[in-house]
C-alpha cells in the first residue's frame, strides 16, 4: 500500500515522500532517489514489487519536483542540498539504515550519502551514473531541461516526450510514452506541464549540478555496489565503467540493452539485476 507523507526540510520547505507499506516491523528500507527532472513516481513499479517482497520503500520527491515545494532560491537546487534533505527525511522517520537505488542525479546523491555516512548506507545501486559524466550527455540534457513549454493536449505531450527521448528508449511503444508522460507531467488548467521547477536548470548552467565524484566514489567503496549502464548511454561511458571496476573490483556491473540514459528499471535485465543484488545484501 502506498501512502503520502510530508515533512519539513531544515530550511523550511514542505517535502513529499511516497512510502510503500506492507512490510513487517523492522523490515529493511529501500530508498529510491530520482534523476534531475524526475520524481518518486519513477519507482512505482519497483516499489510495488519490493514491498511485496518485504521491503519498506521510500520514494521522495526532491525539492522543486512532484509534490514537494519549489525553492524560492534556485541556487539551492544542487546535490549537497538534496542530500541534506534526504538525511532530514531519514531522521524524521527514524530510519537508521537504508539500501539506496539512485538514477542519474539520484545515484550521485547515493554516492555522496555513502561517502558521508557509510554506516547508514547498506548497499547502493547506481543507475547509469558514475564519477565521469560525458559532455555529450550533459549537453543533451541541458538542451531540454527547463526549456519545454506546456503542451496543450496529452497527444502533444506524448509526441514531444517521444521526440526528446527517442534515442534513450528506441523500442518504446505509444503506451510506454503515455506512461512516461503520466510519471513526469501534471495537468494544470488543461495543459500538460513537466512536473518540476524549470529553475532546476540553473545548476546545469553554472556547473553546481556536477560535483567531483571520484573522491566520493573512492570514499564509498566499503558499500556493496551494483552499477547499471544503458547500452546506448551518452552520459556513462564504457571507459568510465572499466575505470570504476579497476578501482573497485567487486563492483557488479550490468549493461541494459536498448537503453540510453537512463534505464527505467522495469526492463527484464535491470529488474533481475536489481532484485538479485538486493536479495544478496539484504
Amino acid at each position: 500500500m502506498q501512502v503520502h507523507r510530508y515533512h519539513r526540510s531544515d530550511d523550511g520547505l514542505r517535502l513529499h515522500v511516497s512510502e510503500w507499506l506492507g512490510a513487517a516491523p523492522g523490515a529493511p528500507v529501500l530508498l529510491c532517489l530520482p534523476g534531475l527532472t524526475r520524481n518518486g513516481r519513477d519507482f512505482a513499479r519497483l516499489a510495488a514489487r519490493a514491498s511485496a517482497q518485504g521491503w519498506r520503500v521510500l520514494c521522495p520527491d526532491l525539492r522543486g519536483r512532484g509534490l514537494s515545494e519549489r525553492d524560492p532560491d534556485p541556487s539551492r537546487y544542487r546535490p549537497d542540498r538534496y542530500v541534506a534533505d534526504v538525511l532530514t527525511l531519514l531522521d524524521h522517520l527514524a530510519v537508521p539504515q537504508v539500501h539506496v537505488v539512485g538514477t542519474s542525479l539520484g545515484g550521485m546523491m547515493g554516492t555522496m550519502l555513502a561517502a558521508m555516512q557509510p554506516g547508514r548506507v547498506r548497499a547502493l545501486v547506481l543507475n547509469d551514473v558514475g564519477p565521469v559524466l560525458e559532455a555529450e550527455g550533459l549537453a543533451r540534457i541541458a538542451g531540454y531541461v527547463g526549456r519545454q513549454p506546456p503542451a496543450t493536449s496529452l497527444d502533444e505531450a506524448v509526441a514531444r516526450t517521444a521526440a526528446t527521448q527517442a534515442s534513450v528508449f528506441p523500442d518504446f511503444s505509444t503506451d510506454d510514452w503515455r506512461q512516461m508522460v503520466a510519471d513526469t507531467h501534471v495537468v494544470d488548467e488543461g495543459r500538460w506541464v513537466a512536473d518540476y521547477d524549470p529553475a532546476i536548470a540553473q545548476g546545469l548552467a553554472n556547473g553546481s549540478a556536477v560535483p567531483d565524484l571520484w573522491p566520493l566514489f573512492d570514499a564509498a567503496q566499503a558499500v556493496p555496489m551494483l552499477l547499471l549502464r544503458g547500452a546506448l548511454s551518452d552520459l556513462l561511458s564504457t571507459a568510465t565503467v572499466a575505470a570504476m571496476r579497476e578501482r573497485l573490483p567487486r563492483l557488479q556491473a550490468v549493461e541494459v540493452p536498448m537503453r540510453g540514459h537512463a534505464p527505467t528499471l522495469d526492463e527484464a535485465v535491470a529488474r533481475q539485476a536489481v532484485e538479485g543484488f538486493l536479495a544478496s545484501v539484504r
